[in-house]
């Protein structure tokens, strides 16, 4: 079967898009949310580039399952780290005591959310880019 490697990290940099748009309308969760999906997609394209699978929702877990080479450096990970707290309170309104969650999420978490998934996509598609010629799966 191929590998669909390449799908996976283009719906990640679709969802960067949509973490964009959302962030234009005011819609902070969605936005953080939909950054969340980005770097989680990035994540698993690069274990499908490997011949792997990811089980997992949260990226710093699925980063240690990476085989060493293509785990990233601390910045990439304290950049997973503000992610993974996007999962689920950006979803649910029982993640606060009162109120749904579009009444505490901000525009700075928004921008720094993006921020990272940015630079976990832009990690992993050179990653892929700079060996996709020699990758015997490609």
């Amino acid at each position: 079967m191929a590998s669909r490697h390449l799908d996976w990290l283009r719906q990640a940099e679709a969802d960067l898009r949509h973490a964009r748009n959302a962030l234009a309308s005011g819609d902070y969760e969605w936005s953080c949310f939909a950054a969340h999906q980005a770097g989680e997609k990035a994540l698993e394209a690069v274990f499908r580039w490997l011949g792997m699978d990811a089980w997992d929702h949260t990226l710093t877990a699925l980063i240690d399952n990476l085989p060493l080479s293509a785990q990233p450096d601390g910045d990439l990970i304290r950049c997973a780290k503000v992610l993974d707290k996007h999962y689920i309170p950006t979803r649910y309104p029982n993640g606060f005591d009162s109120g749904a969650p579009t009444d505490f999420y901000t525009l700075q978490e928004a921008e720094q959310a993006i921020g990272c998934a940015q630079t976990l996509v832009d990690f992993y598609r050179d990653q892929i880019g700079e060996s996709e010629r020699d990758h015997p799966g490609s």
